[in-house]
């Protein structure tokens, strides 16, 4: 036992990757007894989305690497903004704080994503799956890992968190995220007490409805709080949420890996609003 904790704790990101496996094929093989949706549509389904694991997965543990090295100067040189925050020095103090403001950071991550169209390129590549489900958390192109790890850098001299913080927030980020893109909904009751403060799969879908303005709306990573505080927190129906994104509905496309890879170096259409008058 001593051993596996000590492999454990020197290898974080075996342990993250760990996680996230068990984690996401539990979930797949609910949502597969469950759903409607068939075995055979399921397994075609996941098999486009898991082959950006192959793709995701070296640019991720490689850039780990650079953020790993980032926290430890910032903590060896006291830099960041966590050093100016009173009481900085309690462990909850710490902790909870640079949890908060960490998930401040990736809801403006989000946001950009979303504003700048050389990044919209890339980041709707996730929006493009027309049946969002478990697999869908693995949706996205390396041009994006690529981006994200690097904004995560940034994050991480900007603030100066140690290690330990970035395993406990990417522990309940990994979490978060695989929970929000599952097919299983929330009661509407359970829905309003935990979406108060968390991002719920009934939150994240009407994220993933294919018009606007519900696309650029919840846009938080684990925390809700962001979108009631900046005005992008919205709700929509089941029966009336529609996975994908307007200006790429091709399922000929969307189905297949190489066509999805090729989408942001191809001339882009901006998301249409229906709503405007």
């Amino acid at each position: 036992m001593d051993e596996l904790r000590t492999f454990f704790s020197s290898h974080e990101d075996v342990t993250q990757l760990i996680l996230y496996a068990v984690v996401i094929t539990s979930l797949w093989f609910s949502e597969m007894l469950i759903s409607g949706y068939g075995l055979k549509n399921k397994w075609k389904h996941t098999a486009v989305n898991s082959l950006f694991i192959f793709t995701a997965l070296p640019i991720q543990l490689f850039l780990t690497g650079f953020i790993v090295y980032v926290s430890v100067w910032t903590n060896v040189h006291h830099w960041g903004l966590i050093n100016f925050i009173p009481y900085h020095h309690n462990a909850w103090v710490y902790y909870i704080t640079l949890f908060i403001l960490l998930d401040f950071c990736e809801y403006v991550y989000h946001v950009v994503m979303h504003k700048i169209d050389t990044l919209w390129k890339f980041h709707l590549v996730h929006h493009s799956d027309l049946h969002v489900d478990v697999s869908t958390t693995v949706r996205e192109h390396p041009g994006e890992t690529c981006v994200r790890t690097c904004c995560l850098m940034l994050w991480t001299f900007l603030l100066g968190p140690a290690i330990g913080v970035l395993i406990l927030r990417q522990t309940f980020q990994t979490i978060s995220n695989i929970s929000a893109h599952t097919e299983f909904r929330l009661s509407n009751r359970t829905n309003k007490i935990l979406g108060f403060i968390f991002i719920t799969p009934n939150l994240h879908h009407v994220h993933h409805h294919h018009e606007l303005p519900y696309t650029d709306c919840n846009y938080g990573d684990v925390l809700s709080i962001w979108d009631r505080l900046f005005g992008t927190y919205t709700e929509l129906e089941r029966d009336k949420t529609v996975f994908g994104i307007d200006t790429h509905m091709d399922e000929k496309i969307n189905g297949k890996f190489l066509n999805v890879i090729k989408v942001p170096f191809q001339k882009l259409e901006r998301k249409k609003n229906h709503f405007d008058i």
